[in-house]
């Protein structure tokens, strides 16, 4: 017999619970409709994957988790989605809450579900998917996405199945143990399986001896070395780390987790789902939930629908408004008073207590506090209630912090014993929020902080970058001047600028280019799995507005992919241009500096349309997703091959019909007799001339400028250049000065 430790403090409020665990578990007509808040746990809200209007099934999801702490949510019967809006909500805030609504149709028709009869075959990891996708939160009250906490980094040992059930009134765990024992062994069996756990231990109060006998004999039924531990009565046994410490006399020390001692505490209502989601596929749309009070006309457990309006419930079972005092979402030590009775039940709501005036009066007024110590007497975390209650009342939150205000579970005894009346919890809380506020506020602001300062270091790296290429370029100019004074040869200095032109030219594109291949290599990939997500959806035969939503997200890729593919072909070709004219020298004419310029472009477009033929074979042998955008971009080089081969014919016809008219218009001079005229009237010596040899020499100048000016017009007028008009205008400037010189030399 497993030996089983005291927990500090505790209380014996009247356990209330003969009220609702000698009836079975009854069922509630079906709602008109269902109200389901997108906030069913603790964590992220779930995200819509409906829209109003679209017919549903029961059991079909219709919200996916919105994060890693977040869980699916499912329709609880079929109908039509009549509304996405903020509804009441099943909160201590009383707030409204973003929600889906369902208009029932009363067919309450199932969708398609998966089932697996040897579900303990299945990798852990697939059953922690079943589990995950439905939607299972911990329904023992704080609603701790299951999926998740399953996943615990730590190695596990021992698996807690929580059935204490402490909380006064409240019998549900207790009646789904004394019906569905079967089932809740074989779903910690499960549970414990995921985990890796060697050892099971189900912990019961022993104020439900029925239930210790059915999960016992289940439990042997199922040849199982589930240990079933029953222990003496007290509230709040039930907590986690108070279980922890009865079942196996280790304290979890303050701001640490469970599963840092090897342990994980699961809910007997848990388990029950797991086994549902696990064998059958079902996913979590209904729980079994205590409604009691004395304003009923009937009380007892129900399995009731996730959503269920509290009113319809409440209606359901003879509700007398006029001897009610409040309608509490809980126990009446850890719940909380519903300020609308529309609200719906969620996935925690374990009981709704309708008590009579006389049943629950109205609390007295508090009283100052005596410091009598009851309240630290009676708290199971070992904590100074009264020193909580005076640092929340002058909300000095470090001192909070230091006395361990998040090791206090809310459970209410220094509340319950406390001679004044102070509502301790409600300070509790609210001092918990606030100091949660802060830290997101500062969490935030930390953030903001990281973003500034590692903006300003980018744009100081990027100044660097930019400073050492402006110096690299002064060095190579003063190097290519050097070469120059020592060599004198007018050519170096072009080589010169050209190498340092071309050095450039790589160091500035090469990051660019890398940039745009990795946005291209990454919309490829964007549009085949927004294409494998289609048809997967379609095989599931989804709505038509989820297969709608995901054909437009293939359409949206598809465009991002030739946007890409666009900006890497015109990244390509503008670093060809710029690369030939690095490489230009100035010792080339216009029409032959133009004529290899276009060349080399041709050159390069037949060798990138080579390749992209060669990856659209590819790609159609292995039958890839990026065929389109492959066969887009290879008609798109194609044409643009085309006009460049074309262009290159139209500058090779110009440049001979120039060559042809300088011919005419001029004695033919070998090389070598222009080289020396040119040396010759650069150094020759102006002062020997006469005035009027200067004088023939500047008209001969202006004559070979403006011939030069009016080739230079001619082309921008066939090409439709944007520079026609400031060529024209110099053209017109250089008539004006040879027709003044002309004058002045007669």
């Amino acid at each position: 017999m497993r030996k089983i430790w005291d927990i500090p403090g505790g209380i014996h409020p009247p356990e209330n619970k003969r009220q609702s665990n000698a009836t079975p578990i009854a069922s509630v007509p079906l709602p008109e409709e269902l109200i389901l808040p997108l906030t069913q746990h603790i964590g992220t809200p779930a995200l819509s994957l409906v829209a109003v209007g679209d017919h549903v099934l029961k059991g079909q999801k219709i919200a996916e988790a919105g994060g890693a702490l977040s869980a699916a949510l499912h329709a609880p019967s079929s109908g039509v989605v009549k509304a996405i809006e903020d509804r009441p909500s099943n909160h201590p805030s009383g707030l409204d809450a973003a929600s889906i609504v369902i208009q029932c149709d009363g067919d309450d028709k199932w969708t398609q579900l998966t089932g697996c009869d040897n579900y303990l075959s299945l990798d852990p990891s697939e059953l922690l998917n079943k589990i995950h996708q439905a939607g299972i939160a911990g329904l023992g009250g704080a609603g701790f996405p299951t999926a998740v906490k399953l996943q615990a980094r730590q190695k596990i040992h021992t698996l807690i199945i929580n059935g204490t059930e402490c909380e006064p009134y409240i019998t549900a765990d207790d009646t789904l143990m004394r019906q569905h024992a079967p089932d809740i062994i074989r779903g910690s069996q499960l549970l414990a399986y995921i985990l890796g756990a060697t050892q099971i231990v189900i912990g019961i109060e022993d104020n439900k001896p029925e239930a210790i006998d059915t999960i016992r004999q289940a439990a042997q039924s199922a040849h199982s070395a589930i240990d079933v531990v029953d222990f003496p009565t007290k509230y709040p046994s039930g907590g986690e780390k108070q279980l922890i410490q009865i079942l196996t006399g280790k304290e979890v020390a303050s701001g640490n987790l469970p599963a840092d001692m090897g342990i994980v505490v699961q809910n007997v209502g848990t388990a029950f789902a797991a086994y549902r989601a696990a064998r059958f596929g079902e996913p979590l749309i209904q729980r079994v939930t205590t409604v009691v009070g004395e304003s009923l006309s009937r009380q007892g457990n129900v399995q009731a629908l996730i959503g269920t309006p509290i009113k319809h419930l409440l209606q359901a079972h003879g509700y007398q408004p006029s001897n009610n005092s409040r309608i509490i979402m809980g126990g009446p030590m850890m719940g909380f008073t519903l300020k609308c009775i529309e609200a719906p039940l969620i996935k925690t709501s374990n009981c709704v207590l309708a008590p009579s005036h006389s049943e629950m009066p109205p609390p007295s007024p508090a009283s100052p506090c005596i410091r009598c110590g009851l309240c630290a007497e009676a708290c199971p975390a070992s904590l100074l209630p009264q020193q909580l209650f005076w640092y929340a009342q002058a909300e000095n939150y470090p001192a909070l912090t230091q006395h361990n205000l998040f090791d206090c579970i809310e459970c209410g005894a220094c509340s319950y014993v406390c001679p004044s009346n102070l509502p301790l919890v409600q300070y509790y809380r609210a001092a918990k929020g606030d100091i949660k506020r802060q830290q997101q506020e500062k969490e935030k602001s930390d953030l903001s902080r990281q973003r500034f300062e590692f903006r300003k270091q980018r744009l100081a790296k990027a100044e660097a970058e930019k400073e050492a290429k402006r110096l690299a370029r002064k060095k190579a100019a003063e190097q290519a001047k050097l070469k120059l004074a020592n060599t004198g040869d007018p050519s170096a200095e072009n080589n010169a600028a050209s190498n340092s032109a071309e050095a450039t030219l790589k160091t500035h594109s090469s990051n660019e280019k890398d940039s745009r291949m990795r946005n291209l290599a990454s919309a490829q990939q964007r549009l085949q799995n927004a294409q494998n997500k289609l048809r997967t959806a379609e095989s599931h035969d989804e709505t038509e507005t989820r297969l709608s939503a995901l054909a437009a997200a293939v359409k949206q890729a598809e465009q991002k992919l030739r946007e890409a593919q666009a900006k890497v072909d015109a990244s390509e070709q503008a670093s060809d241009n710029e690369q030939q004219n690095a490489q230009q020298t100035p010792q080339q004419s216009p029409q032959q500096s133009q004529q290899q310029s276009q060349q080399r472009t041709v050159d390069s477009l037949k060798k990138r349309l080579k390749a992209a033929e060669q990856k659209l074979a590819e790609a159609r042998t292995n039958n890839e997703a990026s065929i389109n955008a492959l066969q887009l971009g290879t008609e798109k080089l194609s044409a643009k091959l085309k006009d460049a081969e074309s262009e290159l014919n139209h500058i090779v016809a110009s440049a001979k019909l120039n060559e042809e008219q300088t011919l005419e218009a001029a004695p033919q001079k070998n090389a070598a007799e222009l080289a020396i005229e040119k040396a010759q009237a650069k150094t020759g010596n102006l002062s020997a001339m006469s005035r009027g040899e200067k004088a023939l020499a500047q008209i001969a100048a202006l004559e070979s400028r403006l011939q030069k000016a009016r080739i230079k017009l001619d082309k921008a007028q066939h090409e439709q250049s944007d520079h026609v008009d400031a060529l024209r205008n110099g053209v017109e400037k250089l008539e004006q000065k040879l027709k003044q010189a002309r004058e002045q030399g007669s």
